[in-house]
C-alpha cells in the first residue's frame, strides 16, 4: 500500500525524533517539534494506521511509538537525504589518513578507528592479507573429546586459532604427532607455496594420527590457510555500545560483542556482500545480526576492488550521516592508493 505524503512526512518525523532521543515517540511530540499543519489527533490516527501497516511499533511501556526495520528500509531507500560533510570534516578525513598512506595496512587499519571514532559505532576493515607470509609452526591443542583447537603461527606474528569439531577418538599423543609432523613439512613455507604445492596427504603410519588428519585436520587447515591468504580484519570501537541505550543490558551487550568474536565466520559474511555501499536492516541480516544494521562500504587500489570497510549497530542509525561518511573515507582511500606511489599497496 502507498503511504500518502502526509504519512511519509509523519513517519520521517518519528525516525528523526527516535534516531535523535531513543524514546518512543506521540503524536503530541510530533504536533510541536515538526510543524506539519495538523492537530496531534490527526497524527495520532495516522500513526495507528502506519502500526497496522507495519511501519511502526508499539511498545508495551509507553503511549509512543517507534520505526519498524520496515520503517528504516523505507526511510533509506525513499527519504534519506545524504548529509554533506563540512569542509572542515574532509580535511580531517583527508589528513589523517593521507599520513599513513605508504603503509597500506596500518592506513586501513587507521580508517577502521577513525570511522569509529566520527560515528560512535564499532567499525571495521578488511584488507587483503600478505600472501608471502611464511609458516612458523603448527600446533593442536585438546580441549574435550570431540574439540580441538588448532593454532597457525606465521612468521609474521600473525596467529589464528580454529575450532575442530572431530569424529574421531583421539590422544595428547595423537595431537602431538599431528602437529611436530606439520611444523616440519610447512615451516618456512608462504601461504601460496602450501596452497599450491605443498598439502600433504598422510601424515605417516599411525592409523589414529590418519584418520584424524585426513577426516578433520587437513581440510580445517586448507580453509584456515584459504581465510589467512584472503583477508585481514581489523575490528575497532566495540566499547562505544555501551553508551547506547539499545546494548545497556550486559546481556545484550555481550551478546553484540560475540558477533565479533568469530572472526572467519564475520569476515566471510562480510565479503560475500556487493560492491559499493550496502544498508542491511535488522531481520534483513543473519540471525546473529538481526537486532542490527550493517552498513559496509568497499575502497580500490588501482582500480581493483580490493576490501571492505563497515559500522555495525543498532537499527537506530543516522543512516544519512553514517553512509556520507562511509561514501567519503572509501572514496578518499581509493584516489589516496591510486595516487601513491605503489609501495606496501599488493
Amino acid at each position: 500500500m502507498d503511504l500518502s505524503e502526509r504519512q511519509l512526512q509523519i513517519l520521517q518525523a518519528v525516525i528523526n525524533d527516535y534516531v535523535q532521543n531513543a524514546e518512543p515517540v506521540g503524536s503530541r511530540s510530533i504536533s510541536k517539534k515538526y510543524g506539519l499543519g495538523v492537530s496531534p489527533a490527526t497524527i495520532r490516527n495516522e500513526m495507528a494506521d502506519l502500526e497496522e501497516m507495519g511501519y511502526l511499533t508499539h511498545p508495551h511501556t509507553s503511549a509512543g511509538r517507534i520505526p519498524s526495520d520496515k520503517a528504516y528500509r523505507l526511510y533509506v531507500n525513499n527519504l534519506m537525504e545524504k548529509r554533506s560533510l563540512s569542509p572542515q570534516e574532509q580535511e580531517s578525513i583527508t589528513a589523517r589518513l593521507q599520513a599513513d598512506r605508504d603503509e597500506f595496512n596500518a592506513t586501513i587499519r587507521h580508517a577502521a578507528e577513525l570511522l569509529s571514532e566520527i560515528t560512535h559505532l564499532a567499525s571495521f576493515a578488511m584488507t587483503p592479507a600478505i600472501n608471502q607470509d611464511t609458516l612458523n609452526f603448527v600446533k593442536l591443542l585438546p580441549v574435550d573429546e570431540r574439540t580441538v583447537i588448532m593454532m597457525i603461527v606465521a612468521e609474521s606474528g600473525n596467529i589464528n586459532n580454529t575450532t575442530l569439531r572431530v569424529n574421531v577418538p583421539y590422544t595428547a599423543e595423537t595431537l602431538e604427532l599431528i602437529s611436530k609432523t606439520m611444523t616440519v613439512h610447512y615451516k618456512g613455507r608462504t601461504i601460496d607455496e602450501v596452497l599450491k604445492d605443498a598439502i600433504i596427504e598422510d601424515i605417516g603410519t599411525d592409523i589414529e594420527a590418519m584418520n584424524l588428519f585426513r577426516g578433520n585436520v587437513r581440510p580445517s587447515f586448507v580453509r584456515t590457510l584459504e581465510d589467512m591468504l584472503n583477508v585481514n580484519l581489523y575490528m575497532e570501537g566495540l566499547t562505544n555500545i555501551f553508551s547506547i541505550p539499545e546494548y545497556s543490558s550486559i546481556d545484550k551487550a555481550r551478546d553484540f560483542i560475540e558477533l565479533f568474536t568469530k572472526k572467519e565466520e564475520f569476515a566471510r559474511k562480510m565479503l560475500s556482500r556487493g560492491d559499493g555501499v550496502i544498508v542491511t536492516i535488522g531481520e534483513e541480516n543473519s540471525d546473529t545480526m538481526k537486532d542490527c544494521s550493517l552498513i559496509t562500504a568497499t575502497y580500490h587500489v588501482d582500480g581493483k576492488l580490493v576490501g571492505k570497510i563497515g559500522v555495525i549497530g543498532p537499527t537506530r542509525m543516522k543512516y544519512d550521516e553514517v553512509t556520507s561518511i562511509m561514501e567519503y573515507l572509501t572514496n578518499n582511500l581509493s584516489e589516496s592508493f591510486r595516487l601513491g606511489d605503489g609501495k606496501d599497496n599488493k
